[in-house]
């Protein structure tokens, strides 16, 4: 079933121009600082291969798709500095993912949540299945999804990123979020979504490159002024991350777990 054996870590596996890249953590597939940066290195590394012509990007079956920020390296952060330095992590990201040339087809087998609704908002084709839920907690912490922000609303609309971000407390389904655009295509189980998945990045590495890559750019245009914006809005986010009512609800969180 797809890339289970994977326990922790980043791997990439490129066959027939297609490259998998699969990540994996113990805790629901959360991005602490390390693993976000060897993803963002694999998102580059893809980008400057020439033997690489798409991009599948999965995570481990076994668990949700992506619970988002690593909850225990939140709770160390202590200034300012390394609040934003922890966000840039998904602001870096986000970045590279948009700026690669290759199409990014992601495999979303179970439910996102917080920067994990980022990074399926950032992929140019979603496939997922019907137990996909996503859900934007971050206004229930005391901070807000501001670095993703961005990738949702381009991909949703913002009445569809207020749903979200104004509802931390509540999942949406696979099918409000095929109706919303976040999702392309919505199948019944693993087995079909994972064929699909795989079918279409095959199928798209056999067009012309150059073609492909032009229509990448095509597709994220007007998003230059992120290599700003992203770093801004995590700045902030690592402001909010330190107010005391933030801190007391993350201690809460904390106790309850």
């Amino acid at each position: 079933m797809g890339n289970q054996h994977i326990n922790e870590g980043v791997h990439v596996h490129n066959v027939a121009a297609v490259a998998t890249i699969s990540f994996a953590h113990p805790k629901h597939n959360c991005f602490p600082q390390a693993q976000l940066k060897a993803l963002t290195a694999a998102i580059d590394t893809c980008a400057q291969d020439d033997t690489v012509r798409v991009i599948l990007l999965q995570s481990d079956p076994t668990k949700a798709f992506c619970a988002g920020a690593s909850f225990d390296e939140l709770l160390a952060v202590q200034t300012p500095q390394q609040g934003k330095s922890f966000f840039m992590g998904f602001a870096n990201l986000i970045n590279a993912m948009r700026l690669c040339s290759k199409p990014i087809v992601g495999r979303i087998h179970g439910k996102a949540i917080g920067g994990g609704v980022g990074i399926v908002a950032a992929c140019d084709y979603a496939i997922a299945t019907t137990t996909a839920a996503v859900r934007l907690s971050e206004l229930a912490i005391g901070i807000g999804p501001f670095v993703i922000a961005p990738a949702v609303a381009r991909k949703m609309g913002s009445a569809a990123l207020a749903s979200l971000a104004l509802q931390p407390k509540e999942w949406k389904t696979a099918a409000w979020a095929l109706s919303q655009g976040l999702y392309a295509e919505v199948h019944p189980d693993f087995e079909t979504a994972n064929s699909a998945a795989m079918a279409l990045a095959k199928q798209l590495a056999t067009y012309a490159a150059d073609a492909v890559a032009e229509l990448n750019k095509t597709l994220w245009a007007d998003t230059d002024h992120w290599a700003e914006l992203l770093p801004n809005n995590a700045e902030i986010s690592g402001r909010l991350l330190l107010l005391p009512e933030t801190q007391a609800t993350l201690k809460q969180l904390k106790s309850n777990t």
